[in-house]
C-alpha cells in the first residue's frame, strides 16, 4: 500500500540523480492535507483499502456483544469499570489487544454465570462488581477493529460494532424473560430439576456465561494480534518513552474530542433515562400514555432504525462528508460511531490507541454512575410539581441539545475524518508504519 514516505520521491521519466529533488512539488500540500484532518482515499491502484477483514471484524463484533447481553447499564457495575478502564487501556497498548480481550473476557464469563446464583444484595452486588473489573474487552475490541480498518472503511467497521453493541442490548432482556424461572416456564423440561426451583435466575446467566467462554475461546484461538510492537531501543538506542495520561490529555484536539464524545453519552443516558417513563405517563400528566406493548413496539421500531443508519446509511454518509460533518447534521442523534471514529482520529499514536479509548470509556462509565437517576429524578420532578406542564425533564435536554450542537465548533480538524476522493493514497495509522 501506497504511503506517505512513498509519495515524498518524485518519480522523473529518466532516472533520478543527485540534482533530482526529493519533494515533488504539492507535495507538502498534501501532507498539510492530512494534518488538518483531510484523509486522502485510495482509488484505482490499492482496491484493497476498500476491503475490511470481514472474519476477523465479525468475530470481534461477537466478543463486543457478550458484555451488553450480561448488563446494560448499572451503577455499582459503571463504577468499577469507571476505577479500572485507564488500566486495561494501558495493558492494552503494552501487552497487545489479544491478550487483555481473553483475559477480560474470561472473568466477564465466570461473573456473568454465578451472578444467577446470588442469594442475597451482597453477592449480587459482589459479582457485578468483580464483573466490572473485568471490563477491559472493549477496550481491546475498539482498539482492534481500528487497526483492522482504513479510514476509508472504518466507518463500516465500527457500523457493525455498533450494531452488534444494540443486539446484545436487545436480545439480553430477551434472554432474560424467556430464561428465567425456567422450572415455572417450561415444567416438562426443567421441572424435576431442583437447582433450577432453588435458583430460578440461573440459566439466564449460566447462557450468558456460555456466550462470554465461546467468545473467549474463539478471540485465542481465531482472531489476530493488531498491536504492533514497538522496538525494544529507539533511535538513540534507549527505549521509547511512554506517554502519560496527562501528555495524552495534553496532546492537540485530545481533550476536546473527549469533551464531546461525553457531551454525546449524556444526552443519549439522559435520552434512554427519559423516554420509556415519558411514554408510560398519561396524557394528562404530560406523556403518552401507551401500554406496555406499545412502548415495546416503540422502542423496537427505534432500534431498527438505529441499526439502518448504522449498517446502510453512516459510513456512506461519513465517506462523503467525514465525521464531524455527520455530528453536526446528526445534532444528537445517531452519532456514536461518528464520536468513537473522531476519538480514533485524534490519538496521538498507535500506541497510545487503547489508553485514549480506556479514557472515554471511563468517561462514559462515570456517567452512566449518576445520569440515568438525576434524569429519571428531574423527570419525576417536572411531573410532580408540572414544570412547564410536565415537560421539565424535556427542556432540560433541549438546552443540552443547543449546547452540544456549539459544542462541535470545537471539534479539531485532524478529528474530521474528511475523505477526498479525488487523491491516489488512503493513509491512516498503519500506512505511515509501513
Amino acid at each position: 500500500m501506497a504511503n506517505i514516505r512513498d509519495r515524498t520521491v518524485a518519480p522523473q521519466k529518466g532516472v533520478a540523480d543527485e540534482t533530482t529533488p526529493l519533494i515533488a512539488p504539492g507535495t507538502t500540500s498534501k501532507v498539510d492535507e492530512i494534518e488538518n484532518g483531510e484523509v486522502e482515499a485510495q482509488t484505482s491502484d490499492s482496491e484493497e483499502s476498500e476491503k475490511l477483514p470481514m472474519a476477523q471484524i465479525m468475530l470481534l463484533c461477537f466478543a463486543r456483544i457478550t458484555e451488553p447481553i450480561a448488563f446494560f447499564s448499572e451503577s455499582i457495575l459503571s463504577f468499577t469499570q469507571m476505577l479500572h478502564m485507564i488500566p486495561w487501556g494501558r495493558a492494552a497498548d503494552k501487552f497487545g489487544r489479544k491478550l487483555v480481550r481473553v483475559i477480560s473476557m474470561a472473568g466477564l464469563s465466570v461473573t456473568s454465570a454465578l451472578f444467577g446464583t446470588s442469594r442475597s444484595i451482597w453477592q449480587m452486588i459482589m459479582y457485578r462488581s468483580i464483573a466490572g473489573v473485568f471490563s477491559g474487552s472493549i477496550v481491546a475490541v475498539r482498539a482492534s477493529i481500528s487497526e483492522n480498518s482504513t479510514p476509508r472503511t472504518q466507518a463500516r467497521a465500527f457500523g457493525h460494532f455498533a450494531f452488534s453493541n444494540n443486539l446484545g442490548i436487545f436480545l439480553g432482556p430477551f434472554m432474560g424473560g424467556a430464561l428465567s424461572r425456567p422450572a415455572d416456564q417450561y415444567p416438562s423440561v426443567f421441572g424435576r430439576i431442583q437447582f433450577f426451583r432453588d435458583y430460578p435466575y440461573a440459566l439466564p446467566t449460566f447462557t450468558t456465561g456460555l456466550i462470554g467462554a465461546t467468545a473467549c475461546v474463539i478471540s485465542a484461538l481465531f482472531i489476530k494480534e493488531t498491536l504492533k510492537k514497538t522496538p525494544k531501543k529507539g533511535v538513540n538506542g534507549l527505549p521509547p518513552k511512554v506517554m502519560t495520561i496527562t501528555e495524552i490529555m495534553k496532546s492537540p484536539g485530545v481533550s476536546r474530542v473527549l469533551f464531546i464524545y461525553t457531551f454525546t453519552m449524556l444526552l443519549a443516558l439522559a435520552y434512554t433515562a427519559i423516554v420509556p417513563v415519558f411514554y408510560f405517563t398519561s396524557v394528562k400528566l404530560g406523556g403518552y400514555g401507551f401500554s406496555e406493548f406499545q412502548i415495546s413496539i416503540f422502542i423496537g421500531v427505534g432500534g431498527l432504525s438505529q441499526a439502518i443508519w448504522l449498517l446502510l446509511i453512516f459510513p456512506r454518509l461519513q465517506r462523503r462528508i467525514g465525521a464531524g460533518a455527520v455530528m453536526r447534521f446528526c445534532a444528537s442523534v445517531c452519532q456514536f460511531a461518528a464520536c468513537q471514529l473522531a476519538i480514533n482520529d485524534i490519538s496521538p499514536s498507535p500506541e497510545t490507541l487503547g489508553t485514549v479509548n480506556a479514557i472515554s470509556l471511563t468517561l462514559n462509565s462515570d456517567l452512566r454512575t449518576v445520569a440515568p437517576a438525576l434524569f429519571a429524578s428531574l423527570f419525576a420532578t417536572g411531573i410532580k410539581e408540572q414544570i412547564f406542564k410536565g415537560y421539565f425533564a424535556w427542556f432540560i435536554l433541549i438546552l443540552l441539545a443547543i449546547g452540544y450542537r456549539g459544542s462541535l465548533r470545537w471539534l479539531p480538524a485532524k478529528a474530521e475524518g474528511k475523505i477526498n476522493s479525488h487523491s491516489t493514497t488512503a493513509t491512516g495509522f498503519r500506512d505511515t508504519d509501513e
